[in-house]
């Protein structure tokens, strides 16, 4: 079973998760995901400062990790 990620989730743990979601984080507008600062930001926090929807992009993370499990 894959990791679940939450809006509790910084984006260092999801990078470290799998380094793929760095790719589904940029396809949703969260363009800094390389940037130091972000690594301790929690998703919630990171979605606000750049005006993403959370619960949208969680979406998208969790289905993302779901489909490399079939």
């Amino acid at each position: 079973m894959a990791a679940k990620i939450t809006k509790d989730t910084t984006i260092g743990e999801i990078l470290q998760i799998n380094p793929q979601l760095a790719g589904v984080l940029m396809a949703g507008g969260m363009h800094c995901v390389g940037c130091p600062s972000s690594q301790g930001e929690t998703l919630e926090e990171a979605a606000m400062v750049h005006g993403i929807e959370t619960e949208l992009l969680l979406t998208r993370l969790n289905a993302f990790l779901e489909a490399l499990e079939k």
